[in-house]
């Protein structure tokens, strides 16, 4: 087990607390994972044991955490499975959740939750599932249980008349499981004096008020809303007089600016206050707080320098619209049913605005706002929206002529309330800049992890609103002896690879780097960084129910990995309807033998590869097969190969460098034609050749896709040619048919390397022989003239009949 060193550091304006771990690399896990944080929260102004359970947490160094206000006194690897940490938490820590990651010499863990609350913290004790047997708790108490399958807590505390009694539960926000809590506040006789299932401003976590109206018992009951649950159904319920506001009105202001607000949705009633809007506090988050307690969580409000006007009432139609300049910010209450507000502002012809209504994220109303905009003069509808992002409505509104125009905001269902407050924002157009990173792998938020000695890359996304053109991003606060690659990203593309490479003698860190985007072009003015969300909980179809976003991405550095992986950069471009092969070869350790799985980082557009090569086991090199279709983006890229390979009970990643793949046009222009030959012959095919680049040498040309049976042997070609031509011989075995997937392969070798092209087209059919022309009939044999049958021989004539025909005769 390493050996600790003890630290004690207070870190307002750092990110990462850090207890100093020994090197030695006798105890190494990779891929580190945070199951559960146990307590799930802790008291602020207090000293704290916490237990990190996971697994292959050997090698544990360092809390990272994106917030300050916590400092680590102590932190040990107890096992593979387990760390122990003590924490001093600071009396003026930030209320709510946070979000720490742990990081070991070999790598750095999911992101977890905790929470800092006010109140003293308790532990439910079993068995309290008995109405009658509640666990007694004090009012302004932080109870931590977990529910499990059909199980009901209960808890007993006692109140004067008039004191309010509120329950808020921390469940599904904790980051566990779909947990949907139930909680209600009950009297001794069983009544309900309030429950709740989904707040909308806990999203699914419930909170319910009251004010006790006798002196006397009072009990909590929380379960799972379908009495399900399990050991994952972790909560922390608040219970004491502390306020609890479910709104705030208005519901923003300039940072800095004192600004009288209405806090809304408390048992007591409504209370003003004129307060200063944070200027730190990340998020507009207000905290109400009274000589009570304060809440557990915060109300959110936007924080925007530009006027802030207040609806007033009457404006409920176009006439009585609340009118303001633009820019301007118009704050408002869906206060009853049926209730639609109005507002009124003044534009030039062609100015252009947006129109952004904010209410369920991220004030957290109930309202499902319905945007509409008229023109004054004459009525005329400009637009409107619904739901463009998410329940909010938002419209890029033109004035089409100098004139006031007015807001209309209603309720989808139209439905209303106290709590229902919104703000309407009327902004000038400007550029805007967003980075995140891809996933690498599914709903696992990406981070740099950087062995020493080593690279690793990762993708960076843009969405550029407003504006385009090309960007420059750099990473900002990196572990010391990590540099950075990142090549400028092109004006069409919304990706770039970030090479982070590790010196061999840095030290393993950890750090949240601050990733910044910037346009290439002076002229645009604007700033992009992080926004990094991570999924914790995941609804039906994977819906993002709840998690986390990050301003920061993690970086550390590791120990060592028992491999190099290297990009052999190409000498020749992959061209439109082309293919080529990368060639990817690895450094082992001695001893490491582990086969490497190996893909490219990310394909420029029109360029697939294959994701499913390897570095066999004991082999050093491995060829991954690109193609490019034929509208292939022509320019260079900038291209990465990572490697993946198991080791130390997990695994463990390398990059190579970045390397140059040109993509060009085709050499090439060949158009093959269709032809018919007879089953047992021959034929030519003679294809077409379009010189489109100039190339030396020959070009080598192959008819692919021929059927069984057919065979052409590979001819040659040089630049001048027009025409190839194939002699296809066909045997009698081959399927007759039209065989059209033919393919003509040409290969130009330049600097040693070859061009390959496939262009595609044309048809062969093959043909079954035509039967044979009829054969002439024989002649037919003559057939002899039937002989006369012979006259039978004369009777002698007697000498009368002699005479008498001598008489005949001569008369």
């Amino acid at each position: 087990m390493p050996s600790v060193r003890h630290a004690e550091q207070t870190l307002p304006f750092f990110l990462c607390l850090v207890v100093a771990v020994s090197l030695l690399e006798s105890a190494s896990a990779v891929e580190p994972q945070i199951s559960a944080i146990a307590p799930s929260g802790f008291q602020r102004g207090t000293e704290v044991d916490v237990q990190f359970r996971g697994a292959r947490l050997d090698d544990a160094a360092e809390l990272m955490l994106y917030e300050p206000g916590i400092t680590v006194k102590e932190l040990k690897a107890e096992a593979p499975n387990l760390v122990k940490a003590k924490l001093a938490i600071a009396d003026d820590c930030r209320l709510g959740l946070h979000a720490v990651r742990l990081r070991s010499q070999s790598g750095v863990s999911n992101l977890r939750l905790f929470a800092v609350g006010a109140l003293q913290e308790v532990e439910e004790v079993e068995p309290n599932s008995d109405f009658a047997s509640p666990q007694p708790i004090e009012l302004d108490s932080t109870i931590n249980g977990v529910v499990k399958t059909e199980d009901v807590d209960y808890f007993v505390v006692e109140a004067k008349k008039g004191e309010p009694i509120t329950a808020e539960v921390e469940g599904l926000r904790l980051g566990y499981t779909f947990f949907d809590p139930y909680v209600a506040i009950l009297n001794e006789s069983r009544f309900e004096l309030a429950r709740s299932d989904d707040a909308p401003l806990l999203r699914q976590d419930g909170l319910c008020s009251i004010v006790a109206p006798e002196d006397g018992k009072y009990i909590i009951q929380i379960r799972e809303s379908a009495y399900g649950g399990n050991e994952q159904s972790r909560y922390r319920l608040h219970v004491g007089r502390f306020p609890r506001p479910r709104a705030v009105f208005p519901a923003g202001g300039a940072s800095g600016q004192s600004l009288d607000v209405t806090w809304i949705g408390e048992a007591t009633g409504p209370r003003t206050e004129t307060i200063v809007l944070p200027t730190t506090t990340p998020k507009g988050l207000l905290y109400a707080k009274t000589d009570r307690g304060i809440s557990p969580s915060a109300n959110v409000v936007r924080l925007i320098d530009i006027p802030n006007v207040v609806e007033a009432e009457p404006n409920n139609s176009r006439n009585e619209a609340t009118a303001g300049p633009a820019p301007v910010a118009f704050n408002g209450v869906i206060s009853v049913g049926g209730d639609i507000d109005h507002f009124r502002f003044p534009a030039k012809k062609n100015q252009r605005f947006e129109i952004h209504v904010y209410a369920r994220s991220p004030l957290r109303s109930p309202l499902d706002p319905v945007l509409n905009v008229y023109r004054v003069t004459g009525g005329a509808r400009i637009g409107g929206n619904d739901d463009t992002v998410g329940p909010d409505s938002y419209f890029r509104f033109t004035a089409p002529e100098a004139d006031d125009y007015v807001i209309q905001v209603r309720d989808h269902l139209r439905a209303g309330g106290p709590e229902y407050t919104y703000r309407v924002e009327v902004t000038p157009i400007k550029p805007k800049l967003t980075l995140t990173l891809p996933e690498r792998v599914r709903y696992i938020s990406t981070t740099a992890v950087v062995p020493r000695g080593n690279r690793i890359a990762i993708l960076a996304n843009a969405r550029r609103a407003n504006f385009g053109g090309e960007l420059t991003l750099t990473a900002n606060g990196m572990p010391t002896g990590v540099t950075a690659e990142i090549p400028t990203m092109a004006a069409n593309r919304s990706d770039v690879p970030m090479l982070f490479t590790a010196t061999a003698d840095a030290t393993p860190a950890g750090a949240l780097v601050d990733l910044v985007g910037k346009p290439v072009e002076d002229k645009v003015q604007v700033e992009g960084h992080l926004k990094q969300r991570t999924m914790l909980i995941r609804g039906q179809n994977n819906r993002d129910v709840w998690g986390h976003e990050a301003d920061r991405m993690a970086m550390v550095v590791t120990n060592e990995v028992p491999f190099h992986v290297d990009l052999v950069e190409p000498k020749v471009p992959i061209v439109r309807d082309g293919s080529m092969q990368l060639k990817v070869v690895a450094r082992r350790q001695e001893g490491f033998a582990a086969p490497i799985s190996v893909r490219m980082l990310y394909n420029p557009p029109g360029i697939g590869s294959s994701a499913a090569i390897r570095i066999q086991a004991n082999q050093n090199e491995a060829l991954i097969p690109l193609t490019a279709n034929g509208s292939a983006e022509i320019r260079d890229w900038k291209v990465c190969v990572t490697g993946r390979a198991s080791h130390a009970g997990g695994a463990v990643e390398s990059s190579t460098q970045l390397a140059t793949l040109r993509v060009a046009d085709a050499y090439l222009g060949l158009t093959i034609p269709k032809v018919a030959v007879e089953l047992g012959k021959s034929t030519q095919m003679v294809v077409a050749v379009e010189k489109k680049q100039d190339f030396a040498g020959k070009a080598k040309l192959q008819l692919l896709g021929l059927p069984s049976g057919a065979t052409s042997e590979p001819i040659e070609i040089d630049a001048a040619a027009t025409q190839a031509t194939f002699e296809i011989k066909v045997e009698d075995k081959t399927r007759p048919g039209r065989y059209t997937n033919l393919v003509c392969r040409s290969v130009i070798t330049e600097n040693g390397e070859p061009i390959t092209e496939n262009t595609r087209g044309g048809e062969l059919r093959v043909d079954k022989p035509l039967p044979p022309k009829p054969t002439a009939p024989a002649a037919p044999k003559p057939v002899a003239k039937p002989v006369p049958p012979k006259p039978p021989a004369e009777k002698p004539l007697s000498r009368l009949e002699q005479l008498r025909q001598q008489k005949k005769e001569s008369e």
